[in-house]
């Protein structure tokens, strides 16, 4: 059973959606706050987090910046209609997904299971080893997605369920181009629509990470119109 922890001030929301999730066989923790959330997260981590951006004492972006030090679990901001400067820093700060107030509950149920199929694809440690599976070199490049390890000259990259697979599917094939619309089909569930500006919040992001291991990180190109391609370098 997976846990979910749910972070939010709204105690409406937090009654409903818990309800909800629990129908659906979730685990579920509620709190009312981040610095709440992160005190308990402290002690244990569930297997994923929803958060509110806006809340007292502790705000969505400062939990998460917090829980990227230490965790690649997916999370999901809840976030208001009018919060998409919001959306765009807090995919480029290390979230997975995000979800617009007011929302289906349907919606982000079926979020939380796309998001939790991808954790189990790429870190299960019974998965017979297939070509999707096995560990990928491309140049400076290691991937092994049994163990959601990777490594660049070396060292190790900490990344996202989302950010992984994005760069897997990119250095499956050097040279050859992805589009973002081929992106969102590697990175998401088909139920769940993203836009464009997902992606390459993403992909800004992946290459930011690349550059703590080498700031001379290049094998990530945008093609302006068309999408992006990894150079083997």
């Amino acid at each position: 059973m997976s846990r979910i922890a749910l972070v939010d001030d709204d105690r409406n929301i937090l009654t409903s959606v818990q309800i909800t999730l629990e129908a659906e066989g979730f685990d579920v923790e509620t709190y009312a706050d981040g610095q709440q959330a992160l005190d308990a997260f402290n002690k244990r981590l569930p297997d994923m987090a929803v958060l509110d951006i806006k809340m007292p004492r502790m705000d969505g972006m400062d939990l998460l910046q917090r829980l990227r030090q230490k965790t690649t679990m997916p999370v999901i901001f809840l976030t208001s209609k009018d919060d998409e400067i919001d959306e765009v820093l807090g995919l480029r700060m290390g979230a997975d997904d995000y979800v617009k107030k007011p929302f289906s509950q349907r919606l982000l149920v079926e979020r939380i299971r796309a998001l939790l199929r991808r954790q189990d694809a790429i870190s299960g440690d019974h998965v017979e080893e297939t070509e999707e599976t096995k560990t990928l070199v491309r140049g400076d490049l290691s991937m092994d997605p049994l163990r959601h390890a990777v490594k660049w000259k070396g060292k190790d990259v900490s990344l996202t369920v989302t950010e992984f697979l994005l760069l897997q599917a990119l250095a499956q094939r050097p040279g050859f181009v992805k589009s973002r619309d081929q992106l969102m089909d590697v990175a998401y569930d088909d139920q769940v629509y993203v836009d464009d500006r997902t992606i390459d919040s993403h992909i800004k992001r992946l290459r930011k990470k690349m550059r703590t291991a080498d700031d001379e990180f290049s094998a990530i190109e945008t093609l302006y119109g068309i999408g992006y391609r990894y150079n083997e370098e």
